[in-house]
C-alpha cells in the first residue's frame, strides 16, 4: 500500500517545493514563455520546410521551362533538322551539367544527352510514372541507374513523348535549394525581445499580486491594512482594481465593528430584558435567548428542558409551532405578505404568559414569553407586606402578653401551669424572634445587596453539608434524599445566602411535602453564565392556585399548620432574594407524578452580572 502511494506522495511533495521556490509571477512567465518557444519553434520548423519546398518546386519550375522551350524548338523543327538539332540541345538550353532525356509514352529512351545508347526502360521512373498521370512530376534526389550519378529530375508529358530535365545533386544544387536562415535570425531576435517584454511586465504583475496576497493574509486574520501595501500597488487597472478591494474590505471592517458593538448592546439589553427572549434560525436552531426566555420554558414544559430547541416539543407551544411551520412551508414573498406574528396565552402553573412570535424577512424568528401576572403580584405583595408583617408581629406578642397577663393577675396559679405558661411564652419569644430575624435578613438584601461579600463557594460541598445537617430529621420523616449534583461545582457568590438557599428548601420540603417521599437534587443544565438547578420532592405538591404566590413574604398555603409547625412565612421569600442576589431565578411548578419542583439558576460569576 504504502509503495503504491509513494510516486503519488512525490509528484505532489515536487509541486508543493516548486510552488514553494517559484513566486507566481516566476511560474505564470516560465509557462508563458515555454508555450511561446513550442510555437516559435514550430513556426520556424515550418518555415524552414516553406522554403525548402519553395526552392524545390522553383527548380522544378526553371526545368518544366527547358523542357517547354525544348518541346516548341522540336515541334517547330523540320524533321531533317529534329537530329541535329537534339545533338546540341544540351548546348544551346542549359549549362554542361544539365540532362535531357526524350522518353516515349511506353518508357523507352528515345534520346539522352548523357549516354549515346539506353536500353533499359524507364517507365518506373518515379517522375516518369507521375508525369503520364498528371502532366508533370518531380524527384528530388535519385541514383541514375543510367549514369550513377544522383539527379534532380523534372519531366513534362507531351501528346507522343515524355522530356525529362535533370540537374545532378552536388553541393552547388544543395546550397541552392537551401532555406534562406536570415529569417531564422530575425525570428530568434523577435523572441528574444518578447522574452524580456513579458519578464518586466511579469515582474510588475508578480509585485501586484504579491501585496495582494499579503492583503489577503492580513484580511483573514482580521488585521489592519497598513499604507506599505497600497503604496505597492502598480498604477494600472490592476492596482485600481486592488485599491477597490482594499477600500470594500475596510468598510466591511469598520461595519463588522460597528454591528460588533451593536451586537454586545443587543444581547446585553436582551439579558437585562424583563421579559422571555428567544431568536432561532430558520431550522429552529438557537441564535441568542436568555435567561428568564429559559427559564419560562422550563415553567411552562412538564419536563427540564435540556436544550432551548425542545420548546417547539412541548404541548402548550403547539399552536405557535404549527405557525411557525406553515411560515416557513411558505415564505414571505417580497411585497410582506403573508402572516408576520402570532400571540397565544398560556396558563400554567398558577401563571399566566403571553407569548408572542415575530418572523423576520429572512424566515429566522423571535419568540418573547412574558409574565403578564408579576407585576400585579408585585403590586399586591407591596401592598400587603405592611398588614402582613402587622398581622404576623402581633400573634406572638399577643400570645406572649395573654400569657404573661394570666400568670400577673392569678395569684394562685400553680407553680406546674406557671411553669407551662412560660415554656409557652419563651416558644413564642423564639418565634418572634426568628420572624424579626428574618425580616432582617429580607431588609438587608433588599437594601445592600450590592455590599454583600462574594467569594468562591462549591455548591456540591454545600448541598452535602446540609444533607448531613439534617439527616436526623430526614430520618425520623423516612424520607430519602437523592443529590445528583456533580462534584465541584463552583460559583462565585456568598456562602451563607446561597446556604440559606438550600436549606429553606430543604426545611420546606422536610416540613410540608409529607413522609415516605423522595428529594432529588440535580444541576440538569450549565452554559457559559449559569447553572440550572432543580429541587423536587414527590410529596403532597401545592394546589395549582398557590403556586404563583409561594414566594411571597407571609404567604401561607395552610395557615395553622404552618404556625403549628413554627414557620415564619419568610424562608421562601429569603431564598428567592437569595437567588435574584446571585443573578438568578427561580420558579414552582407541581410534577407530573405527584409533588413540588423548584426551578433556578445561579450565575457563576455574580461580579460580571
Amino acid at each position: 500500500m504504502d509503495t503504491a502511494l509513494k510516486p503519488n506522495n512525490y509528484k505532489e511533495e515536487t509541486s508543493r517545493g516548486c510552488r514553494r521556490f517559484l513566486s507566481f509571477s516566476r511560474r505564470l512567465f516560465l509557462s508563458v514563455i515555454l508555450l511561446f518557444l513550442v510555437f516559435a519553434g514550430s513556426f520556424i520548423a515550418y518555415q524552414y520546410q516553406r522554403e525548402k519546398e519553395y526552392k524545390i518546386e522553383l527548380l522544378d519550375t526553371k526545368l518544366q521551362d527547358c523542357n517547354e522551350r525544348l518541346f516548341l524548338e522540336l515541334k517547330y523543327a523540320p524533321d531533317s533538322l529534329k537530329q541535329a538539332f537534339l545533338n546540341d540541345c544540351s548546348l544551346q538550353y542549359a549549362d554542361e551539367e544539365l540532362r535531357v532525356t526524350i522518353i516515349s509514352l511506353k518508357g523507352k529512351v528515345l534520346y539522352d544527352s548523357q549516354k549515346e545508347r539506353v536500353t533499359e526502360n524507364h517507365l518506373g521512373r518515379p517522375e516518369v510514372q507521375g508525369a503520364l498521370k498528371q502532366g508533370h512530376d518531380y524527384d528530388v534526389r535519385r541514383l541514375s541507374e543510367t549514369t550513377g550519378i544522383s539527379y534532380f529530375y523534372s519531366a513534362t508529358r507531351y501528346d507522343d513523348f515524355l522530356i525529362r530535365s535533370a540537374l545532378p545533386y552536388n553541393v552547388t544544387l544543395v546550397n541552392n535549394l537551401a532555406a534562406d536562415p536570415h529569417y531564422i535570425w530575425f525570428t530568434m531576435a523577435v523572441t528574444l525581445l518578447l522574452i524580456f517584454v513579458f519578464y518586466k511586465y511579469t515582474s510588475k504583475l508578480g509585485t501586484a499580486v504579491n501585496h495582494l496576497r499579503e492583503f489577503a493574509k492580513r484580511a483573514d486574520k482580521n488585521e489592519p491594512i497598513d499604507m506599505e501595501i497600497q503604496a505597492g500597488l502598480p498604477h494600472n487597472e490592476l492596482g485600481e482594481i486592488s485599491q477597490h478591494i482594499i477600500q470594500i474590505y475596510r468598510r466591511l471592517r469598520e461595519t463588522k465593528e460597528a454591528l460588533y458593538i451593536e451586537r454586545e448592546k443587543l444581547i446585553t439589553h436582551l439579558q437585562t430584558s424583563r421579559e422571555g427572549l428567544g431568536v432561532f434560525t430558520k431550522e429552529k436552531k438557537e441564535i441568542l435567548v436568555n435567561n428568564l426566555f429559559t427559564q419560562y420554558s422550563n415553567l411552562i414544559s412538564d419536563s427540564n428542558l435540556q436544550t432551548t430547541e425542545e420548546i417547539f416539543s412541548i404541548s402548550e407551544f403547539q399552536k405557535l409551532t404549527d405557525f411557525i411551520n406553515k411560515a416557513l412551508a411558505r415564505p414571505m414573498n417580497g411585497n410582506g405578505s403573508g402572516e408576520k406574528r402570532m400571540s397565544i396565552t398560556i396558563n400554567k402553573n398558577g401563571r399566566i404568559f403571553i407569548v408572542e412570535c415575530i418572523i423576520f424577512q429572512d424566515l429566522s424568528f423571535e419568540i418573547s414569553i412574558n409574565d403578564i401576572s408579576q407585576e400585579e403580584e408585585q403590586i399586591r405583595l407591596k401592598r400587603q407586606l405592611t398588614q402582613n408583617i402587622a398581622h404576623e408581629l402581633k400573634t406572638p406578642v399577643c400570645s406572649i402578653q395573654g400569657y404573661l397577663e394570666t400568670i400577673v393577675n392569678n395569684d394562685h396559679i400553680s407553680h406546674e401551669k406557671m411553669m407551662a405558661f412560660l415554656e409557652r411564652c419563651y416558644a413564642q419569644s423564639n418565634r418572634l424572634s426568628r420572624l424579626l430575624r428574618d425580616i432582617s435578613v429580607l431588609t438587608r438584601m433588599d437594601e445592600a445587596a450590592n455590599m454583600i461579600d462574594m467569594e468562591k463557594v462549591d455548591v456540591s460541598v454545600l448541598v452535602g453539608n446540609i444533607v448531613n445537617e439534617v439527616s436526623l430529621e430526614l430520618e425520623e420523616r423516612r424520607i430519602t434524599v437523592v443529590n445528583s449534583l456533580k462534584p465541584k461545582i463552583q460559583l462565585r457568590g456568598n456562602y451563607s445566602l446561597l446556604y440559606s438557599i438550600f436549606r429553606n428548601l430543604m426545611d420546606n420540603a422536610i416540613a410540608y411535602a409529607g413522609t415516605h417521599i423522595r428529594i432529588n437534587i440535580s444541576c440538569f443544565r450549565e452554559d457559559e453564565n449559569f447553572y440550572y438547578f432543580s429541587f423536587a420532592d414527590t410529596g403532597v405538591g401545592v394546589a395549582p392556585e398557590h403556586l404563583n404566590r409561594l414566594f411571597e413574604r407571609f404567604y401561607r398555603v395552610d395557615k395553622g399548620r404552618s404556625r403549628k409547625l413554627g414557620g415564619t412565612g419568610l424562608g421562601l421569600a429569603i431564598v428567592k432574594n437569595a437567588v435574584l442576589i446571585h443573578g438568578g431565578t427561580i420558579s414552582a411548578k407541581n410534577n407530573q407524578g405527584g409533588g413540588l419542583e423548584f426551578v433556578f439558576t445561579l450565575a457563576k460569576d455574580r461580579q460580571d452580572l
